[in-house]
Formats: C-alpha cells, sequence, structure tokens
C-alpha cells in the first residue's frame, strides 16, 4: 500500500522550492481512514462512521518519519486507531491531514486490500506499512 503526495502539498512544496511562499510544516499529522476512493485533489473522502472512530494524531518528527530511501517515506511507529464499539466500516483507502477534522489532505491511497472494520478491531498500520512515494 503506497500513499502519493497531493495537489495541495505538490503545489506549496513547488512554490517553496521555487522562492514563492515560505511553509510552515505542522507540528503533528492525522492520519485518517475513508471508505471512498481520495482523488488527487485530496477530495471525496468520506470518513468511517463505526463508534470510536478518530483521526490518529502523530508528532511530525524523525521517530514517526525516518528518512526516506528511493523517494520513499515510511512510518516508524505504529499507527493504530481506537477500537471500533459499535457499527461497520468497509474501508478502503487512507490519507493524511493537517487537521484532526477537516484540513488540507496532503497524501492519500489505496489500502493494499478493502478492509472492513468490524466490532472489537482496531485499524492499523504496523511499522513501515505506510509508505509515500513522490513519483
Amino acid at each position: 500500500m503506497a500513499g502519493t503526495i497531493c495537489d495541495f502539498l505538490e503545489n506549496n512544496s513547488l512554490d517553496w522550492y521555487f522562492g514563492k511562499k515560505t511553509i510552515t510544516v505542522p507540528s503533528s499529522h492525522y492520519i485518517g481512514l475513508s471508505t471512498t476512493t481520495i482523488t488527487d485533489a485530496g477530495g471525496n473522502i468520506t470518513e468511517p462512521t463505526f463508534t470510536g472512530y478518530a483521526r490518529v494524531a502523530v508528532t511530525n518528527n524523525a521517530t514517526t518519519w525516518p528518512d526516506a530511501s528511493s523517494s520513499v517515506k515510511s512510518n516508524g511507529i505504529i499507527f493504530e486507531f481506537p477500537e471500533n464499539t459499535n457499527g461497520t466500516s468497509a474501508v478502503t483507502d487512507f490519507f493524511i491531514s493537517d487537521a484532526d477534522t477537516s484540513g488540507n489532505i496532503s497524501v492519500a491511497g489505496a489500502l493494499t486490500t478493502a478492509r472492513s472494520i468490524t466490532v472489537g478491531v482496531k485499524a492499523r498500520f504496523a511499522i513501515g506499512a505506510f509508505t509515500i512515494t513522490y513519483a
């Protein structure tokens, strides 16, 4: 499973690199799930409705995001969502936002395999399983 950089981050990083603007890097990222296919523009997100779902806040640092290699960045810690206590959601995609609700979507991608999150399940990404490709 690999996410790709969305339009928001592509445009801002190009503007920064070519001297048009400065960028304030967020101190935290918010990892989210979607039951719909997310567009390159970071749209069409439908977050799960099971009880207990919330985006996972992760600190933006070298422990969470070790050095990239071959244009790929992977998570250095486990990303674990709260346990589902009621309902079921069929999750197909994931994303990174700069806010715990709404916000700008910087990365999005499809799960390798769609997953049904049922009662008692905690969705999680093992170390190295959440990858971002800069293509």
